[in-house]
């Protein structure tokens, strides 16, 4: 009975696919703007996230916002469901090898789905973030298939569509890690030091207790903030390599991992460069990772496979 409810779970983990969808559209707009001044646009070198948003619709249209989202759907139901479904995998075979009270096996399975998940969709984002870069009347590709051939022809095939693929493994590893390891550390707290406040009694439930909807939101915007602050460097330098041949004068962004974080860190410095377009992440970011967090709970609870935590 309990292999069919587990495969029932991994049908609707696919609901937070789902609610990726759906969270990713909404914020859109900003992941746009956080592309263009990532890879410092010409159009947008001196622009900041209001006045971004402002001159795409100005001078280009309101639906320019939305550029890449389509690659961005595509991409995101596959890695929302391998990632989740992998996590409960690792975590069931990695479950007290670093002993009862240690939350290091979370780590490591959350790190191991990140990396299951960006390996199997890594092209798709490549693509999205070219389509996302282009400005109207500056068009090089005219949709998702022309850009993957585009790319996959010109550039030196698969290899090319993952380029920037280095930097993305290295950075998913602290933030998928840490998005996993915060998420079950603060739930964990929530019931053990907050089980009034944050918390409901459940008698299907093996530790008693089962997370509040805005306890579980906020778990999750919480554990996405700590990832993206220690992961960003990397994720800003897997943008200028996807984007760099894009622009004769970018093409230097594509030798690899280590020249294009120093050249970054020597032309942009840390704030301008590193960390350029932090504010954004952590405006679309945030909301995003709760809700996803908060969806795959809400499942795992649905469906009884939510075995709870030993808070005593």
């Amino acid at each position: 009975m309990r292999s069919i409810l587990i495969s029932v779970y991994n049908f609707f983990t696919s609901f937070t696919g789902i609610a990726g969808m759906v969270s990713k559209t909404t914020v859109a707009p900003l992941d746009r703007v956080k592309i263009l001044l990532q890879a410092h646009n010409k159009h947008y070198a001196r622009h900041g996230v209001l006045q971004g948003l402002m001159n795409i619709v100005k001078s280009e249209s309101a639906w320019a916002l939305y550029k890449g989202n389509g690659a961005q759907m595509v991409r995101i139901f596959p890695y929302a469901a391998a990632q989740f479904t992998s996590f409960e995998i690792y975590k069931k075979y990695l479950d007290g090898v670093f002993g009862k009270t240690s939350h290091f096996d979370k780590f490591l399975a959350g790190a191991a789905a990140g990396l299951t998940a960006v390996t199997l969709t890594y092209p798709l984002d490549t693509i999205r973030a070219r389509l996302a870069f282009q400005i109207s009347g500056e068009h090089v590709y005219t949709g998702i298939a022309h850009a993957a051939v585009t790319i996959f022809k010109e550039e030196g095939g698969t290899r090319a569509l993952y380029r920037g693929f280095v930097p993305t493994l290295m950075g998913m590893v602290p933030y998928a890690g840490l998005s996993f390891y915060s998420f079950e550390y603060l739930k964990y707290g929530c019931m053990k030091y907050l089980p009034g406040f944050t918390c409901r009694k459940c008698d299907k439930n093996t530790g008693g207790l089962v997370l509040l909807i805005p306890a579980k939101l906020i778990c999750g915007g919480l554990a996405g903030a700590i990832a993206q602050s220690v992961s960003y460097p990397l994720d800003v330098t897997r943008r200028r390599m996807q984007l760099a041949l894009m622009n004769p004068d970018t093409k230097h962004f594509a030798k690899g991992m280590v020249s294009t974080l120093s050249y970054i860190y020597k032309e942009y410095g840390v704030v301008k460069g590193l960390y350029r377009g932090m504010s954004i992440n952590y405006l679309r970011a945030i909301p995003m990772v709760a809700v996803s967090f908060s969806t795959y709970e809400l499942c795992k609870q649905l469906l009884e496979l939510d075995t709870g935590l030993q808070v005593s």
